[in-house]
């Protein structure tokens, strides 16, 4: 399990005015910025994939919802263009390709800005990823990290398959279905983290290990990172569900409730697994310490039953000539018989006191 930085690549921008375009993050695998687009009413549906950013402007015209995503966000010329075509607030933009956000929402008037992370789990590490969401008039820009595929897969698949209210509803629909998406990935997570905290109970009920520890310390750490990026969403379904703004329908905000009730859910989780995973780590701690307790017992029980026969062996290992036992032919023999009974008198006395 890698050791994660809890802040990271925040001191690129010390000392930069408000408003600096920095890229802070990682550079996804394709190494370009990918750009999709949908348009869409309730009878026809476009797809796009364009190249440039020049191909989306004429979008903005044409009816229905529009939805533009954008796979990789290090490409600030291009994220520039956009602020500048759909007139986004500088602040906006250098949120945008900083990905080290906390999810919030802020209300700008004509458009609404949301900052959401979506989490994976790879080799018991969680991986997070930052997507952040414009909810316009008409329209839906999202944009994505693009470092571990495409998590609005399942909404494009509505979208062409005419499935469910996305078609016949507006911007603010398809908003939440991306906000919803990225709640229900969580669930995911939260199952695959249970099956692991399983077997590690399991193997710490068998015999508690050094390596499990470190494994108990990790699997805390992550879950602390996981509660950083839940929380904070309940406050954005929480205001997109209770929030004043005239882009989200009354009837959107029903949907936006449901998906508050599965933050809540999220939540809980994240709490119950931190409580097991603290209680495992008592757990280990208790049989450690238990267990370097009954060595400790052990060895004062042997050294207890040694004390009076060394102090026979001393006694009789002086040099001094007037020692009438020396000379006596079954001393050596009473001896061991004496001792032996010592030894066996006290084994029983701790036994009858239930040391043993």
């Amino acid at each position: 399990m890698k050791r994660r930085k809890l802040y990271s690549g925040h001191a690129h921008k010390a000392g930069l005015p408000p408003g600096t375009l920095v890229h802070t993050g990682e550079v996804p695998a394709t190494g370009k910025s990918l750009i999709s687009t949908f348009i869409y009413s309730p009878d026809t549906w476009q797809e796009e994939h364009p190249q440039q950013l020049e191909q989306c402007l004429p979008l903005q015209e044409k009816a229905g919802v529009t939805w533009i995503n954008v796979q990789g966000i290090h490409d600030i010329e291009l994220i520039k263009r956009f602020g500048e075509c759909y007139g986004l607030h500088p602040l906006v933009l250098e949120d945008i390709v900083n990905p080290n956000q906390r999810p919030k929402i802020e209300d700008y008037g004509g458009y609404i800005f949301i900052v959401t992370r979506i989490t994976g789990l790879k080799e018991q590490s969680l991986e997070s990823e930052q997507i952040s969401l414009i909810l316009g008039p008409g329209y839906v820009l999202s944009f994505q990290e693009g470092l571990d595929g495409d998590l609005f897969e399942t909404v494009r698949e509505r979208i062409r398959n005419g499935r469910g209210r996305i078609r016949t509803l507006g911007p603010d629909y398809l908003c939440y279905a991306l906000v919803d998406a990225v709640v229900d990935s969580y669930f995911k997570i939260l199952e695959e983290m249970g099956e692991v905290v399983e077997d590690l109970e399991e193997e710490l009920a068998k015999e508690p290990t050094q390596q499990m520890l470190r494994r108990i310390i990790g699997l805390k750490r992550e879950i602390i990172f996981m509660r950083k990026g839940v929380w904070p969403l309940r406050e954005v379904t929480s205001e997109l569900e209770r929030g004043e703004s005239s882009l989200i329908s009354d009837e959107a905000r029903l949907f936006f409730r449901d998906t508050y009730d599965h933050t809540i859910h999220v939540i809980d989780g994240v709490e119950t697994f931190r409580d097991l995973l603290s209680g495992m780590l008592d757990l280990y701690l208790s049989s450690v310490s238990n267990r370097t307790n009954e060595i400790m017992k052990f060895l004062t029980i042997v050294g207890t039953i040694f004390l009076p026969l060394t102090f026979l062996v001393g006694v009789y290992g002086m040099n001094f000539k007037q020692m009438p036992e020396l000379e006596w032919r079954y001393g050596y023999y009473v001896l061991w018989v004496f001792m032996l009974g010592i030894s066996a008198a006290m084994i029983a006395f701790f036994k009858k006191k239930r040391w043993l």
